[in-house]
């Protein structure tokens, strides 16, 4: 099973990517607990943000981004998690999705993820990310994690221990429900769909 972490993280070190390491070894934990490894890769969007600018601006894509690109669409499933920002998610995070090949994510499982400075933001989960992601055409899964900054190095913590645990069960069962991801390739559906129109003429 191949999953890919997008960390939408602004500062180095981040704790958006702690977030994400997180979630990432807990699925990996349950799948290795059935005998059956995942293996894990990140895509780091802060160094991205250059080619993802010049990408929005020209419709070029340059190499490194391409690169990001081939590990999402490679994946049984997707960790995503962003920094909260004004009830949403940051434009690095939104930006990298709207020049993300169309269909990459079709029928892929994805478990959401945010962190922010407080509790409040934590509706950015429901109100921002899940509509995202579902008009892409991914199987979210059902139980997303916020982490606020008190959640990091104090007493809560064990509560988002807890979170990030029941949240990595039920992707990790989702995954194991879709199994193996068949790629959609948007050239060979307009392809398929161009034959199909020259037949029926």
């Amino acid at each position: 099973m191949k999953l890919t972490i997008i960390s939408g993280g602004l500062r180095e070190p981040s704790s958006t990517r702690l977030l994400a390491d997180r979630l990432a070894a807990a699925v990996t934990r349950e799948f290795d607990q059935l005998g059956d490894p995942a293996v894990p890769s990140v895509v780091e969007l802060r160094p991205l943000a250059h080619p993802i600018m010049d990408t929005m601006l020209t419709g070029f894509t340059g190499e490194a981004l391409e690169k990001a690109f081939e590990e999402v669409a490679s994946a049984d499933g997707v960790i995503a998690v962003t920094p909260a920002f004004n009830a949403s998610f940051s434009g690095l995070f939104k930006s990298f999705f709207d020049v993300l090949p169309e269909q990459t994510l079709a029928d892929m499982p994805v478990l959401i993820g945010a962190t922010g400075g407080t509790e409040r933001h934590s509706l950015v989960l429901e109100h921002a990310l899940r509509p995202m992601f579902s008009y892409l055409h991914a199987i979210v899964s059902p139980r997303p994690v916020y982490a606020a900054t008190s959640d990091f190095g104090t007493r809560t913590g064990s509560a988002l221990a807890e979170r990030i645990n029941s949240a990595a069960a039920d992707f990790a069962r989702l995954l194991r429900a879709c199994g193996p991801r068949t790629r959609h390739e948007v050239g060979e559906d307009d392809l398929a769909t161009m034959q199909r129109l020259l037949s029926d003429t």
